[in-house]
């Protein structure tokens, strides 16, 4: 199979983690016999720095004439005091709009090798964690209407607008559905039901699309619920849907009771097979260029990729079974240390990994 990407290093450890995560694909091709092949692109803080914007027409084309898009990471304190408009982060959401990618999926697991790293009780974590979180994209209070206006007395006013319409909310939520027929059948849905008139569309929405799936039990969480049960039960869980900023928040919440949200991979998926696919952590600016950074999280998304865009499952899971057997071989970066052996840099974990797919 001849497959075509779009690589965007950005900013920070962006180009550490990807630069490793794709000599594993070059593995797999090696291994598998297939050819991939990389337009690489700025976007993020490099193009601000390059063209005064996140993202430039040339690149957003690159990107939408690839088979899919792995991204590293974007941002960093360094454009933090930029207008909105022109922020690194910027260039995500105009790709998720533009490549019409409007599910996220972040699977959290907890390997038993990180049953130490977890903050959670012993008694939790000795029985694992396993869930995803669907997290839908391009809807919401970041693309809302937003704003300033003069408040009289009280000072300038600012405004973010949550909105979703029937449409989005029914394609969202297929997708959780789908996913869960294939898992335990079991969907929690969160939401700001009690306060949000957006809330009360979403979950009328979701239990109208729960009735074509009558085998998969759906639940409602309200989403400060949600916070408090991921850290007191998260075996209570295992598809879990919810909108653009409920996702965002608690799937970083997932992140760290599994250990380190350097682990996390993620995929954002939309009509076609076409996806963009990152791992859930930040730019890490105060390691980048030291070659302490996890670049597990971008080498399994690839995994993700291979599977979800290409239906290449053998190579999928020989990525995630070289992963598994290096952690179990007690291999660790910096971030999920957890005993007395010297860790390992980004390049040796990615060569590390490399090794064992055979």
């Amino acid at each position: 199979m001849n497959i075509k990407l779009a690589v965007i290093k950005g900013d920070g450890i962006g180009p550490e983690i990807v630069t490793g995560a794709l000599k594993v694909l070059d593995k797999i091709g090696e291994v598998y016999s297939h050819t991939f092949s990389y337009d690489f692109v700025d976007a993020g803080g490099i193009s601000i720095d390059k063209y005064g914007i996140p993202l430039t027409d040339e690149a957003l084309k690159t990107c939408l004439d690839s088979d899919s898009v792995l991204l590293g990471a974007v941002g960093g304190p360094k454009w933090d005091t930029l207008p909105g408009n022109i922020r690194p982060e910027r260039a995500l959401l105009a790709l998720r709009k533009e490549l019409g990618l409007f599910a996220n999926i972040r699977p959290a697991k907890l390997y038993s090798e990180f049953k130490n790293a977890s903050p959670l009780k012993k008694e939790i974590t000795d029985k694992g964690i396993d869930m995803v979180i669907v997290r839908e994209l391009t809807g919401g209070i970041y693309f809302g209407e937003r704003g300033r206006r003069d408040g009289g007395p009280n000072g300038q006013v600012a405004y973010d607008t949550e909105m979703y319409s029937v449409m989005e909310v029914e394609r969202i939520a297929h997708v959780a559905f789908k996913m869960a027929m294939n898992r335990s059948k079991k969907v929690a849905n969160v939401d700001k039901a009690n306060v949000l008139e957006s809330s009360r569309l979403w979950r009328e929405v979701i239990h109208r699309v729960a009735k074509e799936y009558p085998e998969v039990t759906v639940v409602d969480v309200l989403v400060d619920n949600m916070a408090m049960q991921l850290v007191k039960n998260p075996r209570q869980f295992d598809v879990i849907i919810a909108n653009n900023m409920f996702g965002d928040i608690i799937s970083d919440e997932a992140a760290q009771i599994v250990g380190s949200i350097g682990l996390m991979p993620s995929s954002s998926l939309g009509e076609s097979g076409r996806g963009m696919y990152e791992p859930i952590h930040g730019s890490a600016p105060d390691i980048a260029g030291k070659d302490i950074a996890n670049p597990i999280a971008t080498i399994l998304s690839l995994a993700m990729m291979l599977r979800d865009s290409f239906g290449l499952i053998k190579e999928a899971e020989a990525i995630e079974k070289a992963v598994d057997i290096v952690l179990k071989k007690g291999h660790r970066t910096r971030d999920i240390l957890d005993n007395d052996t010297e860790p390992v840099g980004c390049k040796k974990m990615a060569e590390l990994i490399c090794n064992e797919i055979k």
